[in-house]
């Protein structure tokens, strides 16, 4: 069980945003920081466990936020058995959306598909909004208060989340509108500005958005060899395997979708890759989720980790985060990437390493090439074996 937050979280410093200089990470959630794989899952599932009791026999409904808490919020939804949808920032074919601001992001616009809610939120006695942290908890009201307009609330609605930073005021609120609270660690953010003040030196930044390919243009579905520059100095160059291939099967779960038939999916991509992978997935396995697409990433390393590997989980995010070079700080390096969505759009990871494979799932359309490929020669700093799999 966690007790103390201090052993759970790192603060950061956001780049150029004068709504909140900060960044609370948590490093356990696999996003920011590479996490061993189980750990982020028990520290989801204690949160599960403290919803458990009390939607014993109704039907849920867990909504996860896009992009940090999707892999909680479907764990959560597991756990529940329980429908679920993601928010997202992702233009979905066919989808009609209510929106909603999540004020203090870098990307503030928030939606759901309108037509899984038309369907849901008649059948269901509770709705459970999942975050990774509440701060003063607008985000969410800005949600219900959309809902509300287009659904007579009938369902209750309850907040789940890792970290907790609402001040007695937003609680109070909460109260009066009848939102219960659940969450695992009390934060306090008075004191979080002047945690970054003795960060002096700046960390490593590697921008690819302007990178050109280094890879040959025939279809990297194929297996070759390519080369990269020696990073250390000594004009040396060494080889990187890339392969890359399709897993048909996906289920999107920025659409409603029950909980335990996505995890079915997700296991059944797992086991794809094992049976194509399975005497490859030996020794320092990294393995990365792309922006919203988390869960069946991460659900996939602690099964490669079950092997006995030593393995690694983060993902790509949109957050655009300093990075220094002091021990204390949580992120030393960082990658400016194309996004594998959008590729207009910046995109980011963190301190990569070095690993004997490097495995990048992710559920982006194949045409977004230049994102792939940037991600691609990204985790090629450190890695001489690169697989991408796409799930379509």
């Amino acid at each position: 069980m966690i007790d103390e937050y201090t052993d759970l979280i790192r603060i950061a410093k956001r780049e150029h945003n004068k709504k909140r200089n900060y960044l609370v990470v948590n490093r356990l959630q696999g996003k920011h920081i590479p996490v061993q794989p189980d750990q982020a899952l028990e520290m989801f599932a204690q949160l599960a466990e403290r919803l458990e009791k009390r939607f014993d026999g109704e039907k849920t409904l867990v909504i996860g936020f896009a992009e940090t808490a999707t892999a909680i919020g479907t764990a959560v939804a597991i756990k529940l058995g329980a429908y679920y949808i993601q928010t997202t920032r992702e233009e979905i074919a066919g989808a009609q959306y209510l929106y909603f601001s999540e004020e203090h992001s870098h990307a503030t616009q928030q939606r759901l598909v309108r037509q899984d809610l038309d369907h849901i939120m008649p059948k269901i006695d509770d709705v459970v909004f999942v975050e990774d942290e509440v701060t003063t908890g607008n985000t969410i009201r800005n949600l219900v208060q959309t809902l509300d307009q287009v659904y007579p609330r009938h369902a209750k609605y309850t907040v789940a989340s890792i970290l907790n930073g609402m001040d007695s005021e937003a609680q109070n609120i909460y109260q009066r509108i009848g939102i219960d609270l659940c969450y695992l660690v009390k934060t306090e953010h008075r004191d979080y500005e002047k945690a970054l003040q003795k960060q002096l030196s700046r960390g490593r930044y590697r921008n690819m958005m302007l990178t050109s390919n280094p890879f040959k243009k025939e279809d990297l579905a194929y297996s070759r060899c390519d080369t990269k520059k020696d990073t250390s100095g000594n004009g040396s160059k060494t080889a990187v395997t890339v392969k890359e291939w399709s897993v048909e099967g996906c289920v999107n779960a920025r659409r409603l979708v029950f909980a335990n038939s996505y995890q079915k999916a997700c296991d059944d991509l797992w086991h794809k890759i094992d049976k194509r992978l399975h005497q490859e997935l030996k020794g320092r396995i990294l393995v990365l989720g792309t922006e919203e697409f988390m869960y069946p990433a991460l659900y996939a390393a602690d099964q490669i980790a079950k092997s006995g590997a030593y393995v690694r989980f983060h993902a790509t995010t949109r957050s655009p985060i300093e990075v220094y070079q002091e021990a204390d700080y949580p992120l030393h390096e960082r990658y400016e990437l194309p996004s594998l969505y959008e590729t207009d759009r910046r995109t980011f990871l963190y301190d990569i390493g070095k690993y004997d494979l490097a495995l990048i799932l992710t559920d982006a359309s194949c045409l977004q090439r230049r994102g792939v490929d940037a991600l691609v020669q990204a985790a090629a700093f450190y890695n001489d074996k690169i697989y991408v799999v796409r799930w379509c």
